[in-house]
């Protein structure tokens, strides 16, 4: 399962979503300034509260890495 956590204004996490449709992966995504269940998760799971924050099958990854996506993904 692959979940992508983002904010309206950020650009990597523009660069991620479109990534994550490229490499053709199904993921759920939420807006964190809109959604406090969602802010509240990457709060408490990601180490800094910023987006994008990515969820890979509880793999977390901060930002836009794609080493550490392809990685997550690979496993």
């Amino acid at each position: 399962m692959t979940t992508l956590y983002s904010s309206p204004d950020c650009a990597y996490c523009h660069m991620v979503r479109e990534y994550l449709k490229k490499k053709k992966v199904h993921f759920k995504e939420y807006d964190i300034s809109d959604n406090p269940k969602a802010f509240n998760w990457v709060k408490e799971n990601a180490p800094v509260i910023a987006t994008p924050v990515v969820d890979i099958d509880g793999k977390i990854i901060v930002g836009f890495d794609r080493q550490k996506i392809d990685a997550a993904l690979a496993r």
